[in-house]
């Protein structure tokens, strides 16, 4: 081992122990009992794992869970209970369509059509993906939507070594987290929002698509002038892949059209479950959410039955089970922060902050929400902040705007880290599972700020506009919190 990677190697375990160990020690004079601060601690152990030794993710993970339930402060019940596993079932069942549709060349076919159409523009083809990530968030999900065009995106780059992948990741990324704020079914945020709240996806097309779309107009330009160098040397890549048919793949190429054909009209149909799975629900009589989970798990039944022989190949090789697993258990780590009361301790101070003011509280909300969304992932931010809502409205200040700052601040300020939206990490997962390279938690630091902050910042100020219009009455008419 050299000098310098010896120097660098103990940089990261310092700011490791001071990140673990300081962020306790921070946190305490704010009420924390010695039971919470423990819990912090556990909780540390496995974010700054992932901030300063991401390729070891997994391993700190499991240090860190071990630590919680060595110490009682999680046991198995409460460990099933916070992993998510609803989020990794859908995640497994959305990797294996996906991986289904690579296999039949969906996405080789996608690229040819958008090169034939656009031509070897960069930029333009670059606009109209991260407008296609937009919309394709907020008609389905974040998850679907960055599965499919960051496989669509690594197939329109391929593994040539002219190219750094990195930079065109983060503009899609960005684009989806941007574009899962305009619909309840955007974004598993507002999906919780919804639920808890009563609001509906009418509501959501009046305060929240409006927003989204001027946050992404502020976006695409800004990101075409971070990455201009990186965008710039794209050109040759996309000349030399002009007309480029990958058929060389295939030795049938009617089967190959056959089976565009198949996957593609799984994935239409299974976009289409998706989107109507309220109404589903409702006609079926279920609980919410149980169709969300049920299209997309009928979806992969159908796709490993058509691949026969190969099923099993296709779940091996196409679900990233190395990113699942940190997925589980990182639930699991704020999962218990919520159970030992830290985040009760957190959110009773931001209310004290506000002074009683309407406005003051929304900000706060959306920048506390954001912050906390940039240190774990923004479903259990905004999931941590609901409770504070309760007890909000026991004071008569009215709760309707709060329920959008979680939103904004829960899905904007995703972009800010790595680590901010479950689509940061599977984008950067499927990167790196094509072996096509890493993204630090430093890299995705700086445009994610400088995307992140801008967007957040605007979000606030027309939120803020919104409601200064709306009538008094109509904030009374809002359904308590359930």
């Amino acid at each position: 081992m050299s000098a310098g990677t010896s120097t660098a190697s103990f940089k990261d375990w310092a700011w490791y122990l001071v990140g673990v160990i300081g962020m306790p020690l921070l946190l305490a004079p704010l009420g924390l009992s010695a039971k919470q601060v423990l819990a912090v601690a556990g909780f540390g152990i496995v974010l700054f794992g992932a901030i300063f030794f991401w390729q070891y993710r997994l391993a700190f993970a499991c240090f860190g869970i071990s630590l919680l339930l060595s110490t009682g402060l999680l046991d198995v019940p409460h460990l099933i209970e916070f992993a998510g596993l609803d989020i990794i079932l859908f995640l497994i069942a959305m990797m294996t369509i996906i991986g289904f549709m690579e296999e039949r060349l969906f996405f080789e076919y996608v690229i040819e059509q958008l090169l034939t159409w656009i031509g070897p523009h960069p930029r333009r083809i670059l606009v109209v993906m991260m407008i296609m990530a937009s919309i394709s968030a907020a008609l389905v999900d974040e998850v679907t939507s960055i599965l499919f065009m960051t496989v669509a995106l690594l197939n329109l780059l391929g593994k040539s070594s002219k190219v750094n992948p990195i930079p065109f990741i983060l503009m899609i990324v960005f684009a989806t987290n941007i574009g899962s704020s305009a619909t309840v079914v955007g974004n598993p945020v507002g999906v919780i929002i919804a639920m808890r709240s009563g609001l509906t996806f009418s509501d959501f097309l009046r305060w929240a698509t409006p927003i989204s779309a001027v946050c992404a107009a502020i976006a695409i330009p800004l990101c075409l002038w971070l990455f201009r160098k990186d965008i710039d040397g794209l050109k040759g890549v996309l000349t030399g892949k002009r007309g480029e048919r990958h058929i060389e793949q295939v030795v049938d190429e009617r089967k190959a059209k056959r089976g565009v054909a198949q996957s593609g009209s799984l994935f239409a149909l299974v976009v289409i479950g998706l989107v109507l799975h309220h109404q589903l629900e409702h006609w079926l009589g279920l609980p919410p959410n149980t169709m969300l989970l049920g299209v997309s798990l009928l979806g992969a039944g159908v796709a490993l039955a058509m691949s026969g022989h190969g099923a099993r190949a296709l779940m091996e090789k196409r679900v990233d089970w190395w990113t699942l697993a940190f997925f589980l258990l990182l639930f699991a780590s704020v999962g218990t922060l919520k159970f030992t009361g830290v985040t009760s301790v957190l959110a009773a101070r931001i209310v004290e902050l506000s002074g009683g003011s309407v406005p003051v509280l929304v900000s706060l909300f959306v920048w506390s929400s954001g912050v906390l969304t940039a240190v774990m992932d923004n479903v259990l931010a905004v999931a941590t902040f609901v409770p504070i809502v309760s007890d909000v409205a026991q004071t008569g200040i009215p709760t309707f705007p709060l329920w959008w700052a979680m939103l904004f601040g829960g899905t904007l300020m995703g972009n800010a880290t790595l680590i901010g939206s479950t689509a940061n990490i599977v984008a950067a997962g499927l990167l790196e599972r094509r072996e096509m390279g890493t993204i630090t938690f430093g890299q995705w630091l700086k445009p994610g700020l400088l995307i992140a902050i801008p967007t957040t910042i605007l979000a606030n100020l027309l939120l803020l506009a919104q409601l200064s219009l709306m009538p008094a009455s109509v904030a009374a008419s809002i359904p308590p919190v359930h």
